[in-house]
This record gives C-alpha cells, structure tokens and sequence, in this order.
C-alpha cells in the first residue's frame, strides 16, 4: 500500500493584506486569488486577512505575487509569539504606522480645514480675498491629506478596477479642479465675491461658485471615519489578542535534576518544569507532584479556584494560586487549550456568514453603479437646462455619498466583537455560518453524563444503623475505600475525607473482585461492597437499612454496604449528581423560548430522576451511544431544528448531525472538533450564552445591513436630485461607517446569564 499523500489533499495559509480601503477592495482581491487553480480565498476587510485554501506544497510566495500585482500588500503572518499588537488603543496608535498616519493627516485635516467652512457657511467671516485664504488652506487638505485616496485610486485605476477610494478621489478632485477654474477663469476671484452655505442646490453662474469646503470637508470626515473606524477595528480584535497574551513567556525547566529557566517555546512534551505560586502554568500538563490551588478564570469565567494534585490536567495560561507544582509538559505551541481557543475565534472572526457574502458582492459592483449615477445625473441637469455648477454639484454629491464602507463594515465588526466577547466569557464560537443557526433554533438536546451532571460519582447520601455513628462510619469504610483504585470507592474516600478529615490507615487490604473490599481499620475488621459480600460473613442488613437501599436504588443510584465486627453497620449511596447551575440553566433556556429534552444511556427511572431534578419534561433514554444521532435525526424531520449539546466522544456525530452542535468544553477532543460551539467551562449556563450571544450578534449585523441599505437607498438619489450639499453628504457616509462600527461595538457590553 502506498503512503504516498493523495494529491487531492489541500492546506490553509493565511495572508495579512494591506492597502484595502473598503469592502470592494477585499472583494478585488477575492476574486483575484479564486481565478488561481486549485485555490479558494476569502478576503475580510475587517480583519485585513485572506484565508486560502491551496494544494498541499503550493508556495504562498505565488499567491503574494497575486496580491501585489492587483495593488495591495500581503505577508504571511508573524509567529503568533512574536506579535507585538497591543489592546490598548492608546498606545495602539503609535505601534501601528498606519494608524500614526492617518492620525497626523485628520489633525492637519482638521486644522486646516475648519477655518474653511467657517468661511464658506458663514457670510460675515467672507472677509476680501476670503477665498484666496480657502484655497490656501485647502489645498494642503485635498492634496496631502487626501492622499492616500488619490494613490489608491490611482492604483485602481492601473488595475481596471474602482473602489470606493475612486469615489472620494473623483469627488474632491472635481470640487478642487472646479473652484480653480472658478477662481482664476471665473468671477469668483473677484475681491469681495460672497456666497451663502445652502443645504439644497440653487441654480446658479457655476464661474462665480467654489467648492473648496466641499474638497476640504468630505476630506476631513473621510479621514476621521476612517481613523476611528481602524481604531475601533483594534478595539474589536483586542479580546483575541488578550486571549494570546494569557500564556506565561517563560519557564523553569527540570532537566536531570537542574532547574533552569527557559523560553516557552522551547518547552518539549515530556519535559518536567515548577510552577511556584502566583506563577502562571506555561503549558497544558499533568501534576507530578504537589498540590495546590489554581485559578482558571482568566481562561474559563470559573471564579472559583479549582484544587489540582498529583495525577491532575492542568492548563497552559492558568495561575497557580497555593503550593508548588511540578507538571510534566503534555501538550505544547499550537496544540495546547489556550492556542485552539485562540484559533476557533481567529477562524470565526475572520469567516463570511451568508449575508455577508451578499454584502461583498453587493459592495463589489457598487462603486461602478454609483460613477454611472454620478454621470447620469451631470448629463439630466445638464439637459434639463440647469447651470453647470447645480449639475456638477449634484454629480458630486452622489459621488460622495455613496461610500460602500458601512456595507462592508456590517457584518466583519458584528462578528469581530461578538466572538471576541463570546471568547472573554469561555463560548468559543467556531464560524460565523454558526450566528445563522441560532436564530432558528427551537429544540436543545442534551446529554446526561458530564453535561447536566457532573459525570463523576459522588457520595450522596449515609445511612447508619441504630447505634452506629456516622463520623465513625465514614472513617472506617473511608479508609479501606481509599485503598482502593475503584470510581465509586474512590467517591466514598473523598466524600468521607471531606466530612471528617485525614483517614486512619488500612492494614491486611484484600480486593474481592466483583463484590468489594475487606480490611482492618483501627483494629475492627472491615467489609465494604455488596450486600452478597457481607451476607457471605453472616451480616444482614436490618429491615431500615434494606428499606433505604431499595427506594435508592430505585432512584437509579449505587448502594454500598459496610459492616465490621460481625455487624452491618450501614449503608452508603452513590451517584452521578447534577452540576448544581444545571437546573437554572434548563430554566434559562425555557425562558428564550428553546424546548430541552434529556438523551441519555441510562436507564428510565436515572434520567426521570435527572430530569425531574432541573426540570426537564421530556426524557429519551436507554439510547445506545450510534442511536443517538438517529433521535437527532427523528427530531429533525419531525420539523424541530435542534441543538445539541454533549461532551463525551459518543455525542460527536450527534453533534455534527444537530443543526447546531454545542460541546463542553470539559469533554472530549473529537466532541469540541464535531461542534458549532465549545463551551470553556463545564457550566451549562455557558450554553443559554452562547445561544444569546449569537442571536444577539445576528440581531446586530442585521441591523448594521438595514442601516447600510436603507442609507445608500435613500442617499443617492436625494443627492443626485441636487438636494444635499456634497460637504453634508461626505459627513452623513463618515458617520454611516462609524454608526455600524460604534453599534457593532455595544455587543462589548453583552452579560451573562451567571452575572444576572
């Protein structure tokens, strides 16, 4: 059999891309990169990133090539620990070059410019050769500034192509060209020419009127959208890199006994190193030795430090809070928790949704349309007999107005800060197709072990004989148990341990396999297991104790006897129990209107209990771990579109069957590998947040689309029609894009159900 790869077999590579200025840049380069074979890109303006798909062996310095030649820049990105992007959006801007620029270019913008339409709106500061001052002024505004536009349009130009850089370039070159012929082969350089601000056009003598407040001004509030709106992208990503800057920078290492400190990265699997308290766990591992407290929340959302010792999974990023720890390395670099989580939100952050894809395409041909309006509507003033500046004043207007920007900021900033939060609050949400899954459904199937319960037995309940006393019974089957490497007998050491204390030592320890355990404990002869067992000693159990033991059982949960000195002395009850925000959370997701339903193996009378104990109705049970994507199936055509949430690897194709699957992120790889959604903390509540948080997300995007929309719908032909001022119209696009980034924003402030 050969072993050679099947040429079919493709890789991702993703691209940093700079230069684009709005969406139909990102839609250029798209289809630029899908003409190449075997190629699949997706361009988001949002994050300047390309996510391609290319043949394995495909050398990414071609589709560079590809990228520079349609007149954008594009790098492979820097090793995730060399990245130096910082969260903080003051300092962001002086890290960022361009970012820097555009900065000193709004503030040589903003200076320069307000003196001009204070002149141009208001008569009494229209001093003698007031426009000569305009045009000084301006000028720098519409030729420096402005700039980058003119350079990307340019650019464009070279490659047959027209974005919205095209747009502002045309329209403040045209008001600047105009007011230069207005000036010095009109009349409007003559000393004392005055003329009034209008928000509507008048027929006029185009010779007497200049537009340099309109050059100027549509410069300014361009360059501060874009400021701001760059900004506010930072602001948008800052959750992410958070999540990267988590992770210690470096270890001490034990190598043949020597400690010595090393850099993060060159930690091997297998190697050993310390982590002292207050120290940050460099990499995901299991505890050696020690014991200690650590604190997850960072990482989780868990308030609660969680007590880790010899044996235990630590991970990478969390904080050591108690004793000294020394872990060995199980998983390093892109394959620990923290690194997978970062990815799931990068690749969700930087995928289209549906209505996204319509945007760009929409964005894509918008520029083109809007020129042809602008040129329609010169060419009906014109021949509807109206004055060369009342045309040209409207052509521009549209030219203008008509920025594509909200449209394609829509959608990419939702996404951004959605799953960026999602990611604060340990709801990783894999793709932004996902959003779209939430909204419909109405039916959340859940599994039992390790999902509503905690998937581990506990001991949940004593029952002594007359005369026997409990601390006395705990301690003595306590200690033979703890003997014992069984799950239930294990259960009972730690639940005694926990209600009194340090246990005594076992001596004589013997394993009767298949029935429990006997032993001498502080002198007494010790039996703990099965009811056969201590019947095999001549032990009965009372008439109480036998009583107990049925109604338990009946319940679905395991019974242990225990006696010693030739008495039964007790029983004790073990059992899966329910993670206690279970039943609030099953209430949560009641309240937004999601039916639940509990698929476990167990038995009837374990789930009914399970059920009835969060306030489930509907229970599905006895359900091999292959049928449990039939029911998913069944609920589908009976018209349910159902949600599916589980942890364990049995639940992975039930998970990728469900419309949406939601797995914890407490359980197995395969389930978090087959799921829409992982959820970071085993709390269920996790769960209604990630629902809500989609939903909400969605809720946003749609109305950052209807706003684009109904913006461009209503603006273009107020402004073709000659009814805006081409100043008021570069303002109205600038605030169009910042509204959509600002609104995107508010999902920052999400709650959740935890906090409430």
């Amino acid at each position: 059999m050969s072993t050679s790869a099947p040429p079919s077999l493709s890789t991702g590579v993703e691209l940093e891309i700079g230069g684009m200025t709005c969406a139909s840049c990102a839609m250029r380069i798209e289809k630029k990169l899908n003409k190449l074979d075997g190629v699949t890109a997706t361009v988001n303006y949002a994050t300047e990133k390309a996510k391609i798909t290319v043949p394995d062996g495909y050398d990414p310095a071609l589709l560079i090539a590809e990228v520079e030649k349609t007149g954008y820049a594009a790098a492979l990105p820097a090793p995730r620990g060399k990245q130096k992007d910082s969260a903080d959006t003051g300092a962001a801007d002086d890290a960022d070059p361009e970012l820097r620029s555009l900065r000193n270019r709004l503030i040589g913008a903003i200076t320069l410019t307000l003196p001009v339409i204070a002149m141009a709106m208001i008569p009494a500061l229209q001093f003698n050769y007031w426009q000569w001052a305009s045009l000084a002024l301006a000028a720098p505004v519409i030729l420096w500034a402005a700039w980058p536009f003119h350079k990307a349009a340019w650019t464009n130009l070279k490659h047959g192509a027209a974005t919205m850089d095209t747009l502002i370039s045309m329209g403040t070159s045209a008001a600047f060209l105009w007011s230069l012929y207005a000036l010095f082969l009109g009349t409007a350089g003559t000393p004392g020419m005055t003329h009034p601000f209008e928000f509507a056009l008048a027929p006029s003598d185009g010779a007497a009127n200049i537009y340099l407040e309109v050059g100027a001004g549509v410069t300014m509030f361009i360059l501060a959208g874009r400021y701001f709106e760059k900004r506010s992208k930072k602001q948008a990503g800052a959750a992410l890199r958070a999540l990267l800057e988590l992770g210690a920078k470096d270890v001490s290492i034990l190598r043949d006994g020597i400690e010595s400190k090393i850099p993060v990265e060159d930690l091997q699997v297998g190697d050993e190193f310390i982590v002292r308290p207050g120290e940050k766990i460099a990499t995901d591992g299991i505890v050696v030795s020690g014991s200690s407290a650590v604190d997850a929340s960072m990482l989780t959302g868990e308030a609660v430090p969680v007590e880790v010792a010899e044996g235990d999974a630590v991970t990478g990023a969390t904080t050591n809070v108690g004793g000294r720890l020394v872990v060995r390395a199980s998983r390093i670099g892109a394959d620990t928790q923290l690194a997978q989580m970062a990815k799931l939100v990068e690749d969700a952050q930087t995928g289209k949704a549906e209505v996204q894809r319509l945007a760009d395409r929409i964005s894509g041909v918008f520029v083109p349309i809007v020129i042809v309006i602008a040129f329609v509507a010169l060419g009906g003033w014109l021949g509807a007999g109206f004055p060369v500046a009342a045309a040209f004043t409207a052509a521009v207007a549209v030219l203008v107005i008509a920025c594509p920007c909200a449209l394609g900021l829509a959608t990419p900033t939702a996404l951004l800060v959605g799953t960026g939060r999602g990611a604060q609050m340990g709801v990783l949400i894999k793709g932004p197709e996902v959003l779209e899954s939430t909204r419909k459904i109405d039916t959340v199937v859940l599994d039992k072990t390790g999902t509503v319960t905690t998937g581990k037995m506990t001991l949940v309940d004593v029952v002594v004989e007359f005369g026997t006393d409990r601390a006395e019974l705990l301690r003595l089957a306590g200690a033979l148990e703890d003997a014992s490497e069984h799950p239930i007998a294990q259960a009972i050491a730690k639940g005694a341990t926990q209600e009194v204390g340090v246990l005594p030592t076992t001596e004589g320890f013997a394993n009767i396999e298949g029935k429990g355990v006997q032993g001498v404990v502080e002198g007494h002869a010790v039996l703990v297991g099965r009811e056969s067992l201590l019947e095999e000693w001549s032990l009965q159990l009372s008439s109480d104790l036998a009583t107990a033991k049925a109604f338990a059982e009946g319940e679905g949960k395991t019974v242990v006897a225990v006696g010693w000195d030739g008495q039964a002395r007790g029983i004790l009850v073990v059992a899966d129990s329910v993670k206690p925000t279970s039943a609030d959370a099953i209430a949560q997701l009641k309240a937004i209107g999601l039916t639940p339903v509990l698929l476990t193996g167990d038995n009837e009378v374990v789930a009914r209990r399970i059920a009835a104990e969060v306030g489930i109705d509907e229970v599905i049970a006895e359900v091999l771990p292959k049928d449990k994507v039939d029911v998913v199936t069944r609920l589908q055509q009976e018209g349910k579109v159902v949600a599916m949430i589980g942890d364990g690897v049995n639940d992975a194709p039930a998970l990728a069957q469900a419309d949406l699957g939601i797995a914890m992120g407490t359980g197995a790889d395969v389930a978090i590998e087959a799921s829409d959604i992982t959820l970071v903390r085993g709390d269920l509540r996790s769960a209604v947040d990630a629902i809500r948080l989609s939903r909400k997300t969605l809720g946003t995007i749609k109305t950052n689309l209807f706003w684009a929309f109904a913006y461009n719908v209503a603006a273009i032909p107020v402004a073709a029609l000659g009814m805006l001022n081409p100043m008021l119209a570069g303002a109205a696009m600038a605030l169009s894009s910042v509204f959509v980034v600002g609104n995107s924003l508010r999902l920052r402030g999400f709650k959740s159900v935890a906090s409430k």
